[in-house]
């Protein structure tokens, strides 16, 4: 967190009214971000450049997929901390669209090819139900439970850096992660929501909602991801 975000109290410790309200503009700001993927994922496929990406990526193997990968962390990294600058409101919009670019150009050449195929459509439509439902559940199980979920911290923690380790090896080595480790990851996005719905409400001061935003933004389209894998298993 920057240090303007830890001169402010957690929202936790706020009014009922004000608690209430950084929810309501913390899932704003997440359907924004929603809407800004869909809206450059639109851009993308009308020009052409999804399925440029999609060649690209083809034609020069694995390690052009693990740049991709790793822009798109750095990209996604920087965002997350410029959006809980809370000195600077037009930083933190800035952060939220270009995380939503982000995922958009990652997502681009997955959707792309998915989209070769007859059911492509229906399955896209399917997993991204699927995500939706299973988010809204795992939000309110994290904002009604009165249990502490720090210790779920190691587990996501541990979980995405194990998982990277094991994208890397596939891509030098050649194997496929298969339909497991999808599940897998489906699981452990499930908890890194649970985790991070709860940080954002006891951690997070009622101005710092665009920042809470953008970190779910980014666990909602890590469970997508994997949850669209599972459903077009090609």
């Amino acid at each position: 967190m920057t240090q303007a975000h830890n001169t402010f109290a957690p929202v936790i410790e706020q009014t009922e009214q004000v608690r209430s309200e950084f929810l309501v503009k913390v899932y704003q700001h997440l359907a924004l971000a929603v809407g800004l993927f869909v809206l450059i994922e639109w851009v993308l496929f009308t020009t052409g450049f999804a399925g440029w990406i999609s060649e690209l990526l083809f034609n020069t193997g694995g390690f052009a997929w693990l740049a991709l990968l790793g822009a798109v962390g750095i990209v996604t990294a920087i965002a997350s901390r410029s959006a809980v600058n809370l000195g600077n409101p037009g930083l933190q919009y800035i952060s939220l669209f270009a995380i939503a670019a982000a995922q958009s150009v990652i997502f681009a050449p997955f959707l792309f090819n998915i989209l070769q195929f007859e059911t492509g459509s229906t399955d896209i439509v399917t997993a991204a139900v699927i995500t939706g439902v299973g988010f809204v559940g795992l939000s309110v199980a994290a904002l009604v439970t009165r249990k502490d979920l720090s210790f779920l911290r190691p587990i996501v923690t541990w979980g995405f850096i194990l998982a990277l380790i094991a994208i890397v090896g596939g891509v030098i080595f050649g194997f496929n992660l298969g339909l497991w480790f999808s599940i897998a990851m489906v699981g452990i996005s499930g908890v890194s929501i649970l985790y991070q719905t709860q940080q954002i409400y006891r951690r997070y001061p009622a101005e710092a909602y665009v920042g809470a935003a953008v970190a779910l933004f980014g666990s909602l389209m890590t469970l997508f991801w994997y949850v669209l894998r599972i459903v077009s298993r090609r």
